[in-house]
């Protein structure tokens, strides 16, 4: 379990130090930073610092017993969701550092969690689009809506227009697609989150198949852009057909995915 905020909340808590008992502790001051973080990891233990702030909490002295020190990071920007990947991972830190002469530093972190709302949108258009092969398929999908929130239901409709192969089965696919890095050193991970029957036996002329798709079951988070240049996160509804000869045919569509405020 790790303490879960929102951009724009004070962080308020304390530090506690407490020297060996009977022993004095010399340090050259007493700091809290509250870090956000991007760590690729094919470049691990190097961390991107997209936020940083500092508070200094004492003076270089000594200690002789235990002292807690207050602290107020206030009205906090913290624009990204914590996130954790194949390839990435984005997080935020308290770490308190107690500065020594000649030996190393004492550090300490504490990590916590960031969880950003997003109101319904404004502007929410439907996906309608058409598909086939030439002469033997044509067909026709539509989903309500190209902006889900994570526990939103996937409403659609798929009509066939043309059938001249012998479809066996049709399913839907959540697909999510991380992308890391820049240039020549970037890494793509695809994972299918979900698989969705939606059909069994071949379908005939005119006919229509609905679609409905609950979203909360599965594991998702908030669509990512661009994040500081350095990761995506976007998410696809895939629609698969298969024919009776194990061919494969599919149709790929990105979706936006937020995380609703609820009122």
């Amino acid at each position: 379990m790790v303490p879960l905020f929102q951009s724009q909340e004070n962080i308020i808590g304390e530090v506690l130090v407490e020297p060996t008992q009977g022993k004095k502790f010399e340090h050259n001051g007493v700091k809290i930073e509250l870090l956000g973080q991007i760590e690729l990891y094919f470049d691990r233990g190097n961390f991107y610092d997209f936020t940083s702030l500092v508070r200094e909490l004492d003076v270089p002295g000594e200690l002789y017993e235990r002292k807690t020190y207050q602290f107020e990071f206030s009205t906090v920007e913290m624009p990204h969701e914590s996130y954790n990947g194949i390839n990435v991972r984005l997080r935020y830190i308290l770490k308190v550092t107690i500065g020594r002469n000649y030996i190393s530093n004492i550090v300490e972190c504490q990590d916590f969690v960031v969880r950003n709302y997003t109101p319904s949108p404004s502007i929410n258009n439907s996906i309608k689009m058409e598909v086939g092969i030439e002469d033997c398929l044509h067909i026709e999908f539509e989903y309500g809506k190209s902006k889900y929130h994570l526990k939103d239901v996937i409403i659609g409709k798929i009509y066939f227009l043309l059938v001249r192969i012998k479809i066996k089965n049709m399913e839907l696919e959540i697909r999510r697609r991380e992308s890391t890095g820049s240039g020549p050193n970037t890494y793509v991970e695809t994972e299918t989150l979900a698989k969705f029957e939606l059909m069994d036996g071949a379908p005939v002329r005119g006919e229509s198949i609905p679609i409905r798709l609950f979203l909360s079951p599965y594991e998702l988070t908030p669509t990512y852009r661009n994040i500081n240049n350095k990761f995506s996160v976007k998410y696809y509804l895939n629609l698969v057909f298969v024919d009776e000869e194990d061919r494969r045919y599919f149709k790929q569509q990105e979706i936006t995915v937020y995380r609703l405020l609820e009122s």
